[in-house]
């Protein structure tokens, strides 16, 4: 008799021990189900986004580490991600280009699509880039609206507050969280935006040159001159007239520095930098963050101040 109530009290014990587990499995997921599931494209909109949901959600990344996002393509996989996401977000259709169609193949009204650069009135590519090679067959690029707005802090608020205002119409319970967290990287943002005003204001020399014509915004919010290798697109190469042009305005303008991306092919960059004798530095156009980069704790702000410091090379 002891052996059996023995057994039958083992048997109780184990069975509000797998009873007690199955709930706990149970609360897990739905706390994972209540989270805001959220897709974005390349690093910027990652971090943005990041910033702004906090712990009311998780936040992915669909451009991988070190990847172009100029060149990325999305895959059926890729495109899947996106669909079971409840919120997406990218930059602008001259950036992502393959967002242009996405709504043929997307529920918009299970996934909220999110385009960052929306309240932004975006600059023509020629503004900025200055080839004027007239034996140059492709002239696409020189009509392109440019898309790296977030090079600007001024603009990257801008797109933090489309963020915030975006998720709190899908999300109104949570719009109190979201403007709260906003609120505390849009401060952060403008100390970056004022480290950048006091670095620039007194500057006589504002000219610099870069790989490819990504700072242009930039450049417009301090007062700069930019002068791009090749156009808005990293890929675009430049005729040997466009290298011949900027061999002389590097030597008119006593340019000190030439920026290259670690991202992408410095060829070109290492070329002029040879044949003018001038030194090189990195100038980073936040596409995507390295492996290594997002390791050592690297993020919108660090590199943006490292940019800041490479600037000083060359503007003073």
């Amino acid at each position: 008799m002891k052996m059996q109530k023995g057994l039958l009290l083992l048997g109780t014990v184990l069975v509000s021990i797998l009873l007690t587990a199955c709930g706990s499995e149970e609360k897990k997921e739905a706390s994972a189900d209540d989270k805001i599931q959220v897709m974005t494209t390349f690093y910027p909109m990652y971090e943005f986004t990041k910033e702004v949901v906090g712990n009311k959600g998780d936040v992915e990344l669909l451009i991988p580490a070190g990847t172009e996002p100029h060149d990325f393509e999305p895959s059926a996989k890729d495109l899947a991600k996106i669909s079971d996401s409840d919120v997406f977000v990218y930059n602008s259709p001259e950036l992502e280009t393959w967002t242009e169609n996405l709504t043929d193949t997307i529920d918009t009204d299970k996934t909220k699509i999110i385009q960052a650069a929306k309240e932004i009135e975006l600059m023509d590519g020629a503004e900025h880039d200055h080839e004027d090679d007239h034996d140059h067959d492709d002239h696409d690029h020189e009509h392109e609206l440019d898309p790296h707005v977030w090079l600007d802090p001024a603009l990257a608020i801008k797109e933090v507050e489309t963020i915030r205002d975006q998720l709190s119409k899908k999300y109104p319970d949570d719009q109190a969280t979201f403007e709260k967290n906003a609120a505390s990287y849009i401060d952060e943002l403008k100390a970056l935006d004022a480290e950048y005003q006091t670095a620039f204001k007194d500057a006589k020399n504002k000219t610099f040159v870069t790989q490819h014509a990504a700072f242009g915004y930039l450049a417009k919010q301090y007062g700069l001159t930019q002068e791009a290798i090749s156009g808005v697109s990293p890929d675009q190469e430049p005729s040997p007239s466009r290298l011949s042009e900027l061999k002389h305005y590097v030597d008119d303008h006593q340019v000190e520095v030439i920026y290259f991306e670690e991202n992408a092919s410095s060829k070109v960059a290492e070329t002029l930098s040879k044949e003018t004798g001038v030194k090189l530095a990195v100038l980073n156009p936040l596409e995507s963050l390295t492996e290594k980069q997002i390791k050592a704790g690297e993020n919108y702000l660090s590199i943006m101040r490292e940019n800041l410091t490479a600037l000083k090379q060359a503007i003073h």
